[in-house]
């Protein structure tokens, strides 16, 4: 069995959790994605300029930068895991990259990213939507934190009853 676990900033914590569920015989990969976005903006900033900037691009350095961050987080959850697992940084779009390093894979284990405070469909960011709308296997959802009461969930109002 191969398991994916898709680490993010905010959610990672979670999904390494949520590995407890997973066989010992499995093989693990831990995955962190690079969105290659963020230092293209640093770049467009920094063109914008229109070369009155005195230093380089800093699109360069921000992907640098991003790099050790991923290297980091994947290895705070490796210690946090605490069995064998494979380390993998990707970069590019997220979304996509995720169903990619999906690909082959038995389970990927993933964390709500947006409205927590909530039950319903805003608890999911776009990314984590793809996702899972596109993966091309069985997906583990987990809350990043204790779910919201079942009172929490709206509730379409009620048509007018007719006579």
């Amino acid at each position: 069995m191969k398991v994916v676990i898709w680490l993010t900033e905010g959610t990672w914590p979670a999904c390494v959790g949520a590995a407890r569920w997973v066989p010992a015989d499995a093989d693990v990969e831990l995955l962190f994605v690079v969105d290659d976005d963020i230092a293209a903006a640093a770049s467009g900033a920094h063109a914008g300029l229109m070369g009155r900037g005195t230093h380089g691009d800093p699109g360069g350095q921000v992907a640098a930068l991003s790099a050790v961050a991923a290297d980091e987080l994947l290895a705070s959850a490796a210690q946090a895991l605490g069995r064998p697992a494979a380390r993998t940084r990707r970069h590019g779009r997220v979304e996509h990259e995720v169903v990619e390093a999906s690909a082959g894979a038995d389970l990927l284990v993933c964390a709500r990213d947006g409205e927590r405070s909530r039950l319903g469909p805003h608890s999911l960011g776009p990314a984590t939507r793809f996702v899972v709308d596109h993966a091309p296997c069985q997906v583990l959802l987990v809350w990043p934190g204790p779910p919201p009461g079942i009172e929490s969930m709206q509730h379409p109002p009620h048509p007018p009853h007719h006579r």
